[in-house]
């Protein structure tokens, strides 16, 4: 019967394989970061359109939270208003605005830390 015999490895690949799934763990991360946020700011824009009642607790929750990250940006652009029988139709130019540059800011922190991320080809001394 074969002995198996271990495999010798440089000290430095396993390293390596450990530092890539980080970074590929830490991108999923600010994806999934990302996500949250696109969905508050979507269910804002969606409630701020159709007239949604901002007593609801939900409507209120969406609001509040995602205004946190909407003061960066507000006065960029002045909201549209349209008056209707019942409801008041707002659209936010400042949530389009700030869907766009979170999504390419969290591009750009996944390009960095694929750029951080060691070569292979490189060996340790």
């Amino acid at each position: 019967m074969d002995e198996l015999k271990p495999v010798n490895r440089p000290l430095h690949e396993d390293g390596l394989r450990r530092t890539s799934q980080g970074n590929r763990k830490a991108g999923k991360i600010v994806y999934y970061i990302l996500g949250v946020l696109e969905v508050l700011f979507t269910f804002r824009l969606v409630f701020k359109l159709l007239g949604a009642n901002p007593e609801s607790p939900f409507v209120s929750f969406i609001y509040s939270v995602s205004q946190a990250f909407l003061s960066p940006f507000s006065g960029i652009f002045r909201s549209a208003v349209t008056k209707g029988i019942e409801t008041q139709s707002i659209l936010e130019p400042t949530t389009i605005i700030a869907m766009i540059v979170y999504a390419v800011i969290a591009w750009g922190i996944v390009k960095l830390i694929d750029i951080s991320k060691p070569s292979q080809n490189n060996e340790t001394r």
